[in-house]
């Protein structure tokens, strides 16, 4: 080996036990690892941040954009209540999730379709009060086995189609993949919902779900009934099963500025009534959106659509000094003067017997509050009050649903069918978004998980320096060493061990670059079709879970699912051996050699 070899090889061992060491940040020993490369002249200066730009990285950020989009406008809701039910049993949950994520990935590419799942999973985790950490890995190993299956449902793929045409003349089609990663997908998702949740680590396993502020974040509010209301001439009691799913009480209703409660059950509502709730404060959205309800009165609804930067929605508690203390929200002119809406009060589970927005504030009242963005510390410093710590509390706008939709799906089916290069397609989704001010300008940084973003750009500077100084090739002459005098099975095994073993290192685009003409090599070699390596190449390079840098997916599931860089292997290792098992027969049968 070289020098260079041996340093790069090193860096990777150093950077591997670290990370499953979990003392240090991932983030900060990526960026250790390639800095330390730079040094030692195994990374050239001019590309050290080369990895900061590339697709990869670009597509993880604008995923993680594109679906705090999707969330905002409502299409994750629609999802979550036409699908996903929080009585469901965590193994049935992960078993249609995994299903739906399969099956979109076949047809679109996988991180796409785990962009639109993810947001879905989180908000049906916080409903059941479970950890998010339970289904996401789950549901990112499900979205990389459906992309098998297809053509177009991953990178690997798409390159080991071309890499086929240019050998022998003709590319593989759309479902050539199908009878192979099919199967190899069937089977993935059976172990993954019956088995596989159960080996992520007691402690993500031990972790709540469930919101911290539980207890003292049960807010009082009013939603009301718009004129073109589908709700008109119904009971107020046939609600009841839309606020159980929501995880919301009605407590009464105001009419004609009068409050009713137990006698308002069976009330034919009327337009202009106002529900009385009391709700967690996304329960509560979530159950305006749910029904169409507008807020309490017009000035809220016209805060809705406000111009400018977007809305915000904070919580603050009323100390004794402030200047609601002692006045309602109407009194001190809350709306007009300051353009902000009082969206609920929570008093320590006392009633309130009063409309909000004429109840007089007491110390200790933690009020929830809608505000234009930028001025939301105007409107806590003018209030005298004291913000509780962010929970990134949105307001849903249900009326861009269809449009986050339609452009998120134009793009998603534009780069699946080559018209457009995936980051290409969602940054126009991103610039669409901002555009229809269905994600204000001011969040989109904040969706960006910034240490994901930094491990990825370290990792692949360090993994381009590996190829280029020929530590991939060095693996390649020492496989077909190996493998000599094998038999045809015992030869696709190693391949796609080794195959796997380099995609969960680097990314699956370069590992299939790699791989491929070691396959069809090894093909020559023996005297037999390469048609079978190649599909053994193609199933090993997406199968990558051992770790979060191998695919996109894992990737982008590290943050929001709170893992280790150690977490993966326990699923992953045992899905990886179970696709190997299905794969080689199946390549067998339906690729002879």
């Amino acid at each position: 080996m070289t020098s260079d070899q041996i340093i790069l090889f090193a860096l990777f061992a150093a950077v591997f036990a670290l990370l499953l060491w979990g003392k240090f940040r991932y983030d900060l020993v990526a960026f250790a690892a390639l800095m330390a490369g730079v040094v030692l002249g195994v990374v050239p200066a001019g590309e050290a941040f080369a990895g900061f730009g590339h697709p990869a990285t670009l597509v993880v950020a604008l995923v993680l954009v594109v679906s705090g989009g999707l969330v905002r406008s409502g299409a994750v809701l629609l999802i979550t209540r036409a699908l996903v039910d929080s009585g469901r049993s965590l193994g049935a949950h992960i078993a249609l999730m995994g299903a739906l994520g399969g099956v979109l990935s076949a047809f679109m590419n996988n991180v796409a379709a785990l962009a639109l799942l993810m947001p879905v999973d989180i908000q049906s985790a916080r409903r059941a009060g479970r950890s998010a950490a339970l289904s996401l890995m789950p549901l990112s190993f499900a979205t990389i086995l459906g992309g098998m299956v297809t053509l177009i449902g991953t990178p690997p793929n798409i390159i080991i189609a071309a890499i086929r045409e240019d050998a022998l003349g003709t590319p593989f089609a759309m479902f050539d993949f199908a009878p192979v990663g099919g199967l190899a997908a069937l089977a993935g998702l059976a172990f993954v919902a019956l088995i596989g949740w159960r080996l992520i680590p007691s402690r993500a396993q031990g972790a709540s779900g469930a919101d911290p502020m539980g207890e003292i974040a049960q807010y009082i509010a009013e939603l009301t009934v718009p004129g073109d209301s589908k709700l008109i001439g119904r009971r107020l009691h046939e609600l009841e099963a839309e606020a159980e799913r929501n995880d919301v009480a009605i407590l009464g209703l105001v009419r004609d500025g009068r409050r009713r409660y137990g006698t308002a059950r069976n009330a034919v509502l009327r337009a202009g009534d106002a529900i009385v709730i009391e709700a967690h404060p996304e329960a509560l959205d979530e159950f305006r959106a749910a029904l169409s309800l507008d807020f309490a009165d017009p000035r809220r609804q016209q805060a809705l659509t406000a111009e400018g930067e977007g809305l915000q929605v904070v919580e603050v508690v009323v100390p004794e000094d402030s200047r609601i203390r002692g006045k309602s929200a109407q009194a001190i002119g809350l709306g007009w003067r300051r353009r902000t809406v009082l969206l609920g009060i929570s008093r320590r589970g006392r009633r309130i017997a009063r409309q909000i927005r004429k109840t007089r504030m007491q110390t200790g009242d933690i009020l929830l509050l809608l505000t234009p963005a930028e001025q939301t510390n105007d409107v806590i410093e003018w209030l005298g009050v004291l913000p509780l710590a962010g929970r990134g509390l949105q307001v849903t706008d249900e009326r861009k649903v269809w449009p986050a939709v339609a452009m998120f799906g134009a793009a998603v089916a534009a780069a699946s069918f080559g018209l457009i290069y995936l980051p290409i397609a969602l940054g126009l989704v991103v610039i669409g978004f901002v555009l229809a001010r269905i994600l204000p300008l001011a969040e989109i940084y904040e969706q960006i998980s910034w240490p994901v973003v930094v491990l990825l750009g370290s990792m692949i500077p360090l993994g381009a320096a590996l190829e280029e100084a020929g530590g991939t090739e060095l693996i390649a002459g020492a496989l077909l060493r190996l493998t000599e005098g094998l038999p045809a099975w015992a030869i696709l095994t190693v391949l796609m061990a080794v195959t796997m073993t380099l995609s969960d290192v680097l990314n699956n685009t370069a590992t299939t670059i790699v791989a491929a003409p070691v396959g069809i090599q090894m093909a020559q070699t023996l005297g037999v079709s390469p048609d079978p390596f190649l599909m053994a190449v193609a199933v090993a390079a997406s199968c990558a879970f051992l770790t979060p840098i191998g695919h996109k997916n894992n990737t982008l599931i590290l943050g929001p699912g709170g893992y280790d860089f150690g977490d993966y292997w326990r699923m992953g290792l045992p899905l990886e051996i179970i696709v190997v098992a299905v794969s080689i027969p199946a390549i067998l049968v339906f690729w002879p050699l």
